[in-house]
């Protein structure tokens, strides 16, 4: 369990929603996390269990059918989730689609999906990476072509996240190649569109429970009151959204962090070999000493970010450094624990090998790490 004493980033409220998080977990989530990685996928009545409970989409507000809540209380659920070792897409529904409903959506929009978005009867995804195109945004190649008063939506995306389970998908588009950048649009695609096809749920490494789609494109005509946003406005609305993104990752990779070094200390302890325990080595003494440094400073630097967040100041370059920083100590502390255990780690009975697998992609979405950095320089 998460020790939350000393966090400077939450209030009384927040350690109160914490609690309501746990039990829901351990009641809906917990004792399925091997049949949702069996499956590759959350069902959608776990989904609704976290509606029903208030877990989905806090931010939103009470118009909208939410409670009004601050991130924080995303940032909460977040470390929950990772620390209990789940990669299900609850995340990505609060703390970046519900976004671009809210800010960008027309009262139409908000009405006719946020409601069902707080209370888990629907589910929704962004479709962003192509087969072609993944940190380089610009370089996408699905088309949104005005036809009289609809679009015709063309092409194909990759590593959707929630892409079997959504009811709707918000699809980065051109709707103006020759434009670059300035013709890229949000489209809203309903699952039941004439054309839209789902294609495999993908064989990942790891995070194995959340499902994660190809998805395809052919001739979806939606009205063009479907546009999310300004129309043309698509990739800067992508960036205006990418710093409360990349921190959520952080706060999912600080909390993984946590774990694995939680299951090294727990394993080495218990272990013996030559006579005592494995922790008495000197090398796991010093190995751990040095994981639980920077897992110190890793919380300290996550509750700054946050506050920042919620004070509306957390730069671009700022969740940018987080993301790579919290992902980097995140992979270290897994790949560091896993080694602790020996032979054990390999195998997949143990949590170390599911919080090692889940662990290898958050250097990867949301921006490469490589991105993070080139993202970063530019401030300087």
């Amino acid at each position: 369990m998460l020790d939350t004493s000393y966090r400077t980033a939450y209030n009384e409220d927040h350690e109160a929603f914490r609690d309501t998080v746990r039990k829901v977990f351990a009641q809906h989530l917990t004792p399925y996390l091997d049949e949702h990685e069996a499956n590759g996928i959350v069902p959608r009545e776990t989904w609704k269990a976290m509606g029903e409970a208030g877990l989905l989409c806090p931010t939103v507000k009470p118009e909208n059918g939410g409670l009004g809540l601050d991130f924080g209380f995303n940032c909460v659920l977040c470390e929950e989730l990772s620390y209990l070792g789940s990669s299900a897409g609850f995340t990505l529904q609060n703390d970046i689609t519900a976004n671009y409903f809210e800010r960008l959506g027309t009262e139409e929009q908000r009405q006719k999906y946020l409601p069902g978005m707080v209370s888990g009867d629907i589910i929704t995804a962004i479709a962003m990476t192509e087969p072609g195109a993944g940190s380089d945004l610009q370089g996408i190649r699905t088309t949104a072509v005005e036809d009289g008063n609809h679009l015709v939506v063309n092409g194909s995306k990759t590593y959707i996240t929630n892409g079997q389970n959504a009811d709707c998908v918000i699809v980065v588009a051109k709707t103006d190649p020759s434009q670059g950048a300035k013709g890229t649009t949000l489209v809203l695609v309903d699952a039941d569109t004439p054309g839209f096809e789902r294609g495999r749920n993908l064989d990942k490494i790891g995070q194995h429970s959340a499902d994660t789609s190809e998805l395809f494109f052919n001739d979806c005509r939606v009205p063009k009151t479907n546009i999310l946003g300004g129309e043309g406005r698509g990739f800067i609305h992508l960036m205006e959204e990418l710093p409360q993104e990349r921190l959520g990752i952080a706060v999912g990779a600080q909390a993984a962090a946590q774990r694995a070094f939680d299951e090294a200390v727990k394993f080495t302890k218990d272990r013996k070999a030559f006579g005592k325990t494995v922790f008495e080595f000197q090398n796991t003494k010093f190995t751990l000493a040095d994981l639980k440094a920077k897992i110190q400073v890793g919380w300290a630097h996550l509750d700054w970010a946050i506050r920042k967040h919620l004070a509306g100041e957390l730069t671009t370059d700022e969740a940018s450094a987080a993301k790579l920083w919290h992902t980097d100590l995140q992979w270290e502390a897994c790949d560091t624990a896993l080694q602790l255990h020996g032979g054990a780690g390999y195998m997949n009975e143990y949590a170390i090998a599911r919080l090692w697998r889940d662990a290898r992609v958050t250097r990867i979405f949301g921006g490469t790490n490589e991105i993070m950095k080139e993202v970063i320089s530019r401030s300087i």
